[in-house]
């Protein structure tokens, strides 16, 4: 079992002694599902890098801005975010902590299209 609140305070504080203002630890990894913990101080930034197969990031505390191409999102902490698949950069608005959850490798569509064999999913 992850403590995650402990976890993001452990990141939270490593962040703020890193001359980048960065921290991150892999917390689980089963097969393709990799989730991450990463904490960013105010102003620190992800450059810009591509995005996995599938990702979410649910933001823990703070609040982050994901820029792309597409356009840019403000996910703030108790939201969860689905990435896409475009290139994109993260920079802290505050110091904030989120978990990104990957999976590296999918045998079908991405972000809920669903293949011909699998059941219909309910959409509200």
């Amino acid at each position: 079992m992850i403590d995650l609140t402990a976890k993001a305070q452990e990141h939270l504080d490593l962040a703020r002694q890193d001359p980048h203002g960065r921290s991150a630890e892999l917390v689980a990894h089963d097969g393709e599902l990799r989730q991450t913990v990463l904490a960013l101080t105010a102003g620190s930034r992800l450059g810009e890098h591509n995005s996995p197969a599938a990702a979410t990031m649910q933001v823990l505390s703070g609040r982050v801005r994901v820029e792309s191409d597409g356009g840019q999102a403000e996910p703030a902490a108790g939201e969860l975010w689905v990435l896409t698949h475009e290139r994109h950069a993260v920079v802290a608005l505050e110091d904030a902590v989120f978990l990104l959850t990957t999976v590296t490798s999918v045998p079908r569509g991405s972000h809920g299209e669903n293949d011909a064999d699998d059941p219909p999913v309910a959409r509200s």
